[in-house]
């Protein structure tokens, strides 16, 4: 029976009722050490057979036990429970969960398939691509099973899970929707474990009625309950424990924590049971996962038995049952660990080694074993950590080779280890943890190899900490003991980072010295040096022959490191070429889908959001963002979260937007404002507030800044404002680089912006008309629109209205169909001063794909593609129910009812 917790017994109950209607939720019960986390959780269980169609109502679920449910299918409960000695372990936690079910596993895509069989151990282990692909396989393996029927995962102790096991099933748990899955999880409250986007219920303690209930169940006399109540605080164990201890004399309550308390109650209980006892009693905590077999191997090597533990069960401190042992609270294992002197628990941990036959356990063991340097034990660890990463585990993986690193004398394998830590904790996403080992790890190596790994990893640190200069100069810094192969690759990395931060000098060094070392110029680093210098008739055409040797079929491809890659994908946006940079993108996140590249997906989806915008589809770029801000939020990449706001300003800014625009400003960090703030001076110029546009942004210097495709467009921007401020002298230097630019491009769409930029400034007709004989070839809409509305006023003040009225109308309906309200009521306003009688800037009619939401625009786009919901589940990391979920809403919106009725839908 529990006391007190009504309310929480509520939320959870509300929680299985949802599951059971085909809905999932998950939440985080917190709480102290003894406050009835278990408790609840071993209700829950209960309530979910007691519901069940010739269930028990006795809380006696097993991880995979499986209840029928009234409408005759399965409710399925898995459990796992943390394990404190084996937070290191990779993936221990995902073993104990999904070993029962593990034949579910070929129903998963096989990339998902072979991620689980390798962490289950039933596949050949490889080192895989994404650390997020064994969370997405876990939200398939979950969702399958809840095909059958409803589905309970309960984790009890979540504080004590592996990281990657907490990393998989929190990614799991926060993409769920539409599949009757129902996850709880419990943890402490002070330490550090955190689940975000997760709600959550902290647990109180029980007030002076509900602690009185307690202890007269017990049979505890009245007299005694405030004494009782007073020492344990209403911490629900604490109760049980002091009544059970029967003592008059007050504890000493002050100044220890109630838990504190309750762990020297129980060391007293300890201290009191026969030696032999204490032994197996250590044996079980130290090894902390219950496996009966191999504590009998190791006890037999101490000279102790099963028969042993007889008092320990006796007085109720542990259980032993179905093959497992286990402590009834594990405050009563540590107390057990804790109060054992440091050459008890080393013979122990060594037995352990000796007599398991898991190498992971093994390793573990040892590690403990080891009180100074110990060459066995390092090389033990290294291999553990080379299988951990196999599995993606790879703060694990950096754990373990840290750890290795601690207990070899050899200072190169040291420093090779802590390299090799180093990087895992990045791709882990703990970048200070990456840069305190690398840090570590420099003041060892005199390798080149390693130093490269070292820089690399220190590099990439500062650039995700935002210290883009840093990021480049520190490459720079690094190269005096880097061997020319090394040199090659960190040299264009620096030139990349260089670029990216906007620090010419970075780039220019970067290409110097690679051409010095290798005798030959890098097109991408000598095209980069060229635009420092804005030499763009030189620069631009090197960047179009590298990006033509990364995607030609037959063509050498370079080692991808980060931030080259990066800058591959803004290349083709770098020369104007939209329709290169729109299928550079979407091959990006094919690849990224296919290849469940979970990580690399938000930056792809953001470079393809601005492809989308660019071509005027902004509903698809506003799916693109909705998407990748969800996978960095699941993913805990926060830093890209506000790195996507530039693409939802600049759409705002062509809508007319201002409160949105300013509150994407406000929310964006000064080094990351560019974006936004070229989104500010658009939207100012809609707004006819031309001043402020002109002086918002200083024009960029010569260098990286300056040719980025929103600096372009804004130079664009900056020369109308000065000319309709009558100040056109203010637009010499920006309209010099539009015309330097768009000769060394062969993008017509840029050569008729910098056209109609000189009209402008020249105010004659010819400019114009070139523009839109080029904008006729394509690209860019909203450009051309703009190109139109200036020729039509140009027309319409030379009085020649038949002809303006034609551009005019072209004009408005573009910004009809972009809903760019400011522009729509310039060119109406045009319109009806050239003479046309019925004009109104109207919003279009909703048309089909207005009606979704951005999610359901990405589903039916692939299902009109013909993607199976199982194909369109693995493309977007969904599950299958959700993906139905989602087209189940759609349909009506549509007005159509099937597949082939939507594949005959025109949703542009």
């Amino acid at each position: 029976m529990l006391y007190g917790r009504s309310a929480e017994q509520a939320r959870l109950a509300r929680l299985l009722a949802e599951a059971r209607a085909g809905r999932s939720g998950a939440l985080l019960l917190r709480g102290e050490a003894g406050i009835g986390k278990t408790a609840l959780l071993d209700w829950l269980a209960g309530t979910a057979a007691a519901h069940a169609e010739g269930g028990t109502a006795g809380g006696g679920e097993a991880r995979g036990d499986g209840e029928t449910t009234g409408d005759g299918r399965e409710l399925r409960v898995l459990r796992v429970t943390g394990v404190e000695p084996e937070a290191d372990l990779a993936f221990g936690g995902l073993v104990q969960l999904l070993w029962p079910v593990q034949d579910r596993l070929n129903a998963l895509p096989e990339p998902q398939a072979d991620a689980l069989r390798a962490i289950l151990g039933t596949g050949r282990e490889q080192r895989g691509p994404d650390r997020f692909l064994t969370g997405l396989a876990v939200l398939t393996v979950l969702a399958d099973l809840a095909e059958d029927g409803p589905l309970l995962c309960l984790v009890d102790d979540a504080q004590w899970l592996d990281r990657a096991t907490a990393e998989a099933l929190l990614f799991a748990a926060r993409r769920l929707a539409a599949e009757g899955v129902a996850i709880v999880l419990a943890g402490r409250d002070d330490d550090g474990f955190t689940a975000p986007g997760i709600p959550e219920l902290t647990l109180p303690r029980l007030d002076f009625e509900d602690s009185s209930r307690l202890l007269a169940d017990r049979g505890r006399a009245p007299a005694l309950h405030s004494q009782i109540i007073t020492e344990s605080a209403g911490n629900p164990l604490a109760l049980i424990e002091f009544d059970a201890a029967r003592s008059d004399q007050p504890h000493q309550h002050a100044p220890l924590p109630v838990a504190d308390r309750v762990s020297s109650a129980f060391r007293t209980r300890i201290g009191g049971l026969p030696e032999r006892t204490r032994l197996m009693m250590l044996i079980a905590a130290a090894e902390g996962r219950g496996d009966l077999p191999l504590l009998l191997r190791a006890s037999e090597l101490l000279g102790v038995g099963i028969g042993d533990l007889a008092e320990a069960e006796r007085t109720g401190l542990m259980y032993v049952m179905d093959g497992a042992v286990t402590f009834r609270h594990p405050l009563i294992a540590s107390a057990t660990y804790q109060s054992a002197v440091l050459a008890r628990r080393i013979a122990v941990h060594r037995a352990l080694a000796e007599a398991a036959t898991d190498p992971d356990c093994r390793a573990r063991h040892l590690l403990a074993v080891a009180t100074g340097p110990d060459r066995e034990a390092a090389l033990e660890l290294a291999a553990a950590a080379g299988r951990a990463r196999g599995r993606t585990a790879y703060a694990a993986a950096s754990g373990l080779f840290g750890q290795a690193a601690r207990l070899t004398t050899d200072p190169r394998q040291r420093a090779s280890w802590l390299a090799e830590a180093a990087a895992l904790a990045l791709a882990a996403g703990h970048a200070a943890q990456a840069d305190r080992l690398a840090q570590e790890a420099d003041e060892l190596t005199g390798d080149p190899a390693t130093g490269a790994r070292i820089a690399s990893v220190r590099a990439a640190v500062a650039f995700e900490l935002g210290d883009r200069n840093e990021a480049a100069h520190g490459l720079l810094a690094r190269l005096g003991n880097a061997a020319p192969p090394e040199a090659s690759g960190l040299l264009r990395t620096a030139a990349a980072y260089g670029w990216l931060a906007g620090d010419a000098d970075a780039v220019r060094s970067a290409a110097g010295r690679l051409a010095a070392g290798t005798g030959a110029a890098d097109p991408l680093v000598e095209g980069l040096a060229r635009l420092c210098e804005d030499d763009a008739e030189h620069g631009l055409p090197l960047l179009t022959r590298f990006l033509e040797r990364r995607t030609g079929a037959s063509g050498p491809r370079d080692a991808d490191e980060q931030a080259v890659r990066m800058l591959a994908l803004t290349c083709g946006l770098l020369l104007g070429d939209d329709e290169a940079a729109l299928g550079l993108a979407s091959a990006e996140v094919r690849r990224c889908r296919s290849q469940a590249l979970i990580g690399e997906l938000p930056y792809a989806l953001d470079l393809l959001a601005q492809t989308q915008l660019l071509a005027g589809r902004h509903r698809d770029a506003e799916a693109a963002v909705t998407e990748a801000e969800e996978i960095a939020r699941d993913t805990g990449m926060r830093r890209r979260l506000v790195r996507l706001g530039a693409v939802r300003a600049r759409m705002a800014a062509i809508e007319g937007d201002a409160r949105r625009v300013r509150e994407l400003a406000d929310a964006t960090p000064p080094a990351l404002r560019t974006g936004v703030d070229c989104a500010l001076v658009l939207l100012d110029l809609g707004l006819g507030d031309f001043g402020s546009a002109l002086s918002r942004l200083d024009p960029p210097p010569p260098g990286p800044d300056r040719y980025t495709w929103l600096s372009l467009s804004t130079a664009a921007d900056r020369i109308e404002a000065a000319v309709r401020l009558g100040q056109p002298e203010r637009a010499e230097e920006a309209l010099r680089h539009c015309e330097s630019w768009a000769r060394a491009t062969t993008a017509p769409w840029a050569q008729a912006v910098a056209l109609r930029c000189r009209a402008l400034i020249d105010d004659r007709p010819e400019p114009y008309a070139q523009a839109l004989h080029l904008h006729e070839k394509g690209g860019r809409p909203f450009e051309r629109a703009r190109t139109e509305l200036l020729y039509g006023e140009w027309l319409r003040r030379a009085r020649r209205p038949n002809e303006a009225r034609d551009v005019l109308r072209s004009a408005l309906a573009t910004f009809e169909r972009l809903r760019a309200e400011p522009w729509m009521r310039r060119a109406a306003a045009e319109l009806r001063a050239a003479g046309e009688r019925r004009v109104a800037a109207r919003v279009p009619a909703e048309n089909l794909i207005d009606r979704l939401t951005p999610q359901e625009l990405q589903v039916v786009r692939l299902a009109r593609g013909g993607s199976s919901s199982r194909e369109i589940a693995a493309q977007l990391f969904l599950s299958r129910r959700t993906v139905e979920h989602h087209l189940y809403k759609a349909y009506p919106k549509l007005g159509v009812g099937s597949r082939r009725e939507l594949a005959l839908l025109d949703l542009g």
